[in-house]
């Protein structure tokens, strides 16, 4: 409740709870998201408007062997259930296959540590192309400065590769001291790399964009687009000059 309150009061207008498995630990089973009417009976308004604050629900697995990745593939009812699904690849291999194939709204980035790979374009690329978001994590870098360097490293090799785009700045706050307001974490998007459209979408648009994708991947099977053909013979008769088309007529 201290947490939403200052969400409310600094300027956020939807909040996610995270429900972490890291299958490392011990079996993990994924249960049913605990509802936020029953954590929260009321709900803040958000500042300067009259709608209470959204209260979203989101798991994230901690993956560090390809085996666990089938219980994303698996038709499960209670993955259905959250919002936000989220995954967090170890290794090289698994942050392959979570950009390629993984039917997931996140992939995490280590910011703790250093990267035991280095990111490449082809995955990263398919990822972005697939509506896919990357997030990073700024409140590790406010605890320690050791681990800000890590986040800032790590940060400034995903941009030089994804160029800025798909990028989602979250707190993964457990106090209600660790969390910051949007600008402020828009400010330390310049540090990660990002220009300053980049790093005000990280906090606005592209969470938008993120919760989107998780409601098509729990509703549309698939997607139907049109596109109209180009008629090059009507153009190519356009560009041509009246005078010339005279000439070769006669």
């Amino acid at each position: 409740q201290n947490i939403l309150t200052v969400c409310f009061s600094v300027g956020y207008s939807a909040v996610a709870l995270n429900h972490v498995i890291d299958f490392k630990e011990k079996k993990q089973e994924i249960i049913k998201p605990v509802s936020p009417s029953e954590l929260f009976p009321s709900l803040p308004i958000v500042q300067g408007t009259s709608k209470r604050i959204k209260v979203l629900t989101r798991l994230t697995l901690v993956v560090s062997d390809p085996s666990h990745c089938n219980l994303l593939r698996s038709t499960s009812a209670n993955i259905r259930l959250y919002d936000i699904i989220a995954v967090f690849p170890k290794t090289e291999k698994l942050f392959h296959i979570a950009c390629t194939t993984l039917d997931v709204d996140l992939v995490c980035i280590n910011v703790t540590e250093k990267l035991p790979f280095y990111f490449r374009r082809p995955p990263v690329n398919m990822a972005i192309d697939r509506g896919i978001y990357f997030e990073l994590l700024y409140t590790p870098a406010i605890k320690d400065s050791t681990i800000r360097r890590y986040t800032i490293s790590n940060a400034i090799s995903l941009m030089q590769i994804c160029k800025g785009k798909n990028i989602v700045i979250s707190s993964a706050a457990e106090r209600a001291l660790e969390l910051r307001g949007p600008y402020d974490v828009a400010n330390l998007g310049l540090l990660f790399g990002l220009s300053e459209s980049e790093a005000k979408a990280a906090v606005s648009t592209n969470c938008r964009a993120t919760v989107l994708h998780g409601e098509t991947r729990k509703t549309a099977c698939g997607v139907v687009y049109t596109v109209k053909k180009p008629r090059q013979v009507e153009e190519e008769e356009t560009t041509v000059p009246a005078c010339k088309k005279a000439k070769t007529q006669a």
